[in-house]
């Protein structure tokens, strides 16, 4: 899966000046917050998505970021912590 991911997009993804654009607030991962990453990864193929600290268990965030990689048909390239980019 990640062996796909083309250097200029982890590069980019990696970016100290890529800010995020989506926030997981506290109503945690909705229809409406899946349709944001889809319409994101749309306009432009990264989404730089941050998750509020407390609201997963620190070993639920990997499964966190492929939910949301298999509901937007996208693919993670980088998740560190609480940010994930999705790419597609």
């Amino acid at each position: 899966m990640a062996k796909d991911i083309p250097e200029s997009i982890r590069r980019e993804a990696m970016s100290r000046e890529f800010q995020p654009s989506i926030r997981v607030g506290k109503s945690g991962i909705t229809e409406t917050l899946i349709s944001e990453i889809d319409a994101q990864l749309q306009k432009r193929s990264l989404v730089k998505i941050k998750i509020n600290r407390g609201l997963f268990e620190r070993k639920d965030i990997a499964n966190v970021w492929s939910h949301l990689a298999e509901e937007t048909n996208s693919i993670v390239v980088l998740a560190r912590g609480n940010v994930g980019v999705l790419w597609r």
